[in-house]
């Protein structure tokens, strides 16, 4: 596939980018050969290979919900740099 220098300020305008004329040229030529091999991938036979997303199985892995200790108050709010009791102070945001 040739790309020409016309399709390339076609699609820097549908992006809203502008470029001199050098980089018009080098974006061409790159294009262009990103184009090609894109096209030489085209050619390989895929029967029998399903479409994947990612290489290897994705799954979530998850831990029970358990109850457990959590720490006492004082200690959760050791290095709270302004406090209230046992809160955390934080400054107002909201008017």
């Amino acid at each position: 596939m040739k790309l020409t220098v016309n399709e390339v300020e076609h699609v820097a305008n549908l992006s809203r980018l502008s470029f001199s004329g050098e980089e018009k040229e080098i974006f061409t030529r790159q294009l262009d050969s990103i184009l090609s091999y894109v096209d030489k991938l085209n050619e390989l036979d895929t029967t029998g290979i399903e479409p994947t997303s990612h290489v290897l199985p994705i799954k979530n892995v998850m831990r029970k919900d358990e109850v457990g200790q959590s720490l006492p108050p004082g200690e959760a709010l050791s290095n709270a740099p302004d406090r209230a009791g046992d809160l955390y102070r934080v400054p107002k945001i909201i008017e």
